[in-house]
């Protein structure tokens, strides 16, 4: 029988191989890598397996035994793609794809079609780009058939008549010499738009977190905006940044970023570095976290060592929200909410009810009060006694006279604003 062509039918397999110090729990594994594969369009998930391993074996990674089991399994329910959540190296998937007669892809090959997929702006296009090919090229893979993309795609999931991806090291050495130079114009220019930001008086809040964590929901509740939040891994890629008025505070800079994922592949973290400077301009980061994931502990100290590596320090300005907390069971509700209840900058929400947004954002009004806001202010001339209030404070950076009255720069806190407009 034949199936929708337009369909690529696909395996997750899961190696849980006993000699990796660092093994990842395999349920778990297994169930992030078949959402990772939900989120490329064009991909249906037919079954999934966790295949437990001594160690790996260096031509095949798995045993003569097991890869005809799967062979059978994958012949009888007709898979075009097996995806392997872990790294296979070009001689292992050469044999595989030969073995079982498929398209094979590793992580680090999945999460780069996502990124090719979600990349949106001219930067994250040019990075996914220089990660696809210093990938590409430790393996020169064949291009496949069986997924019609409407863009132009990275080659793996190739677009139909693609043929073999004939381009030597030496081509993709080029190649990744022009990117580099495009990407540092752009980072150039992206450094300027945040030089502008620099004098833009509102803080920017930089929303990180495991992905999947809920942030672009949240993101959504705090601005309205339509940010693309399905409950899909890495659906933001770029950051989007919203301004949004606090109830009580400054005005702030709401910045949704890229989800962060273990075992990242390290082709992807160096890529992936500009798209979260975003959270080192920030002054205040809020670490979102699905509390409800039995991994939750796990992921966040994944999402803590990135920020180290990109630089975030321990003394940064953070806060942590737990959020989806509506999926969890009563007892572990109560026990949670209790849990959040002993941290002062911890805040227990659910993105998809609302519970807790007020406790957010007072707990962002707080963490921020001491941030300084750089603004312009009218004074009619007849108001002499508040112009003096803000000089004896210091508060005033220049003055003019202008047609309406006196026009003065100001840099003060948001607690210095709210005694200002009591007077």
């Amino acid at each position: 029988m034949g199936h929708d062509p337009s369909v690529t039918r696909t395996w997750v397999l899961h190696p849980d191989i006993k000699s990796n110090n660092d093994r990842r729990l395999p349920e778990p594994a297994l169930a992030e890598a078949v959402a990772l594969a939900e989120a490329l369009p064009g991909l249906e998930v037919f079954g999934e397996t966790i295949v437990r391993l001594p160690k790996a074996h260096a031509g095949m990674l798995f045993g003569k035994g097991k890869i005809e089991e799967l062979h059978n399994v994958f012949d009888e329910h007709e898979i075009d793609l097996v995806l392997i959540d872990g790294p296979v190296t070009p001689v292992q998937q050469r044999n595989l794809e030969k073995a079982w007669g498929v398209k094979l892809l590793d992580r680090t090959g999945l999460i780069l079609e996502i990124f090719s997929d979600r990349a949106r702006t001219s930067e994250g296009v040019l990075q996914v780009e220089m990660a696809a090919l210093s990938y590409q090229r430790t393996r020169l893979v064949r291009a496949w058939t069986h997924l019609e993309r409407q863009r132009g795609g990275l080659g793996f999931v190739g677009g139909p008549g693609e043929t073999q991806i004939e381009s030597d090291r030496r081509a993709i050495d080029d190649q990744l010499v022009r990117l580099r130079r495009k990407l540092s114009k752009v980072v150039k220019t992206r450094g300027l738009h945040r030089e502008a930001r620099a004098k833009v008086p509102f803080p920017i809040v930089a929303l990180v977190g495991y992905t999947n964590a809920g942030k672009s929901t949240l993101f959504n509740k705090l601005t309205g905006a339509e940010v693309f939040a399905k409950d899909m891994l890495f659906a933001t890629l770029d950051p989007t940044m919203r301004a949004v008025e606090l109830p009580d505070g400054p005005q702030v800079i709401l910045s949704d970023t890229v989800g962060f994922i273990s075992d990242l592949p390290t082709e992807l973290v160096a890529s992936f570095r500009a798209t979260l400077e975003e959270v080192l301009a920030a002054d205040l980061i809020v670490h979102v976290r699905d509390i409800s994931h039995e991994g939750s502990e796990e992921q966040a100290a994944d999402v803590r060592s990135i920020l180290t590596s990109l630089g975030v320090g321990e003394n940064a300005n953070q806060i942590e929200v737990w959020n989806k907390i509506d999926l969890l069971e009563p007892d572990d509700h109560d026990a949670v909410l209790a849990r959040a209840a002993r941290h002062e900058e911890v805040i227990a929400t659910s993105s998809m009810t609302g519970f807790g947004m007020k406790d957010f954002v007072q707990a962002v009004e707080l963490a921020l009060e001491g941030e300084i806001i750089a603004e312009t202010l009218v004074l009619p001339y007849s108001d002499g006694r508040k112009r003096a209030w803000l000089f004896e404070r210091s508060l005033v950076e220049a003055e003019r006279q202008g047609e309406n009255g006196f026009e003065l720069d100001l840099r003060w806190k948001a607690k210095d604003r709210a005694q200002f407009e009591s007077l």
